[in-house]
């Protein structure tokens, strides 16, 4: 029989981390993050990396594994987590893939296309519309060119946006196109999780974590990422607001207003992004038996 890969997924503060570790003491295994920014050694109050407590509390791969100087990509991931899940596999018949990052889990689940390499002269004109016109003109060109990527994509990730609009100029096809032309076999079978909360209650677990932050020293942890800011692992709700007050430019009451709307809408692309996916079964994060007990049929083949 084939092992499962549990994936557990849904929007920033829906209650992935504690529900994780929960089912990982139950069912006696380990957890894989599928987070792009916790991946990242020098990120921990602004991405809400799991406390010190929960990460003793069952073992977690891929979590401040990388420096934000490294240069890491989907496709680097999507190897490392085949190969560590080749390894945990030979202990455990079941193990955890957790996280909010869309793509990260397709990734793993269904494979990523080979990207064509990108000549520099249309990489060089990107950059200089990114710089020149600003996010917001690459943003609305990506409608026009891929709206199918554009409402699933990060919009705040220039990065993201950019290479979709790379992709474009240099082969004429959308980078939606790529992402689902295939589906890699994989050797072990997957039962998709989504959490999810009614929307009032998710903001407000939202804002409360993001005060949270704030007070448990987001500015300090900014302060000392400053001289790296141009770094795309920091062009990320959390960074870029924070860099705006520093500069002078806002408040820091506003900084964390805008860390609040911002990440609410954060939330609603990757609710958008799952939903997407028919295969997965969506429940609250308070509902750890029905979730335990749908997992345990599929390790007994009842599904």
């Amino acid at each position: 029989m084939k092992p499962l890969l549990v994936v557990l997924a849904g929007p920033t503060a829906v209650g992935k981390t504690k529900l994780a570790i929960n089912l990982a003491n139950r069912f006696q295994t380990e957890i894989i993050s599928a987070d792009s920014r916790q991946i990242y050694s020098e990120l921990n109050i602004g991405v809400a990396r799991p406390s010190p407590e929960e990460l003793s509390s069952a073992t977690h791969h891929f979590i401040a594994t990388q420096s934000i100087h490294d240069s890491y990509n989907v496709s680097m991931y999507e190897q490392d987590v085949l190969a560590k899940l080749e390894v945990l596999f030979e202990k455990y018949p079941m193990v955890l893939l957790t996280g909010g990052s869309g793509f990260y889990i397709d990734t793993v689940c269904r494979g990523i296309d080979d990207l064509p390499a990108i000549l520099p002269e249309i990489r060089m004109q990107v950059d200089d519309d990114l710089k020149s016109k600003g996010l917001n003109y690459l943003v609305e060109k990506l409608l026009e060119v891929d709206p199918e990527y554009y409402h699933k994509a990060d919009l705040n990730n220039p990065k993201r946006v950019g290479k979709a609009i790379e992709i474009f100029m240099q082969t004429g096809k959308t980078y939606s196109s790529f992402l689902t032309s295939s589906v890699r076999q994989r050797n072990f079978d997957i039962l998709k999780i989504c959490l999810d909360l009614p929307r009032p209650l998710l903001h407000e677990r939202i804002n409360l974590r993001v005060n949270e932050m704030a007070r448990n020293g987001l500015l300090q942890e900014v302060q000392s990422l400053l001289p790296h800011r141009q770094l795309n692992a920091l062009n990320t709700v959390g960074y870029k607001e924070v860099f705006e007050y520093l500069d002078g430019s806002i408040s820091f009451k506003t900084a964390v207003e805008n860390i609040q709307t911002n990440t609410r809408q954060y939330a609603r692309r990757q609710l958008t992004w799952f939903r997407r996916d028919k295969s997965y079964h969506w429940f609250e994060p308070a509902q750890l038996d029905e979730i335990e007990a749908l997992i345990t049929k599929y390790m007994q083949h009842e599904c």
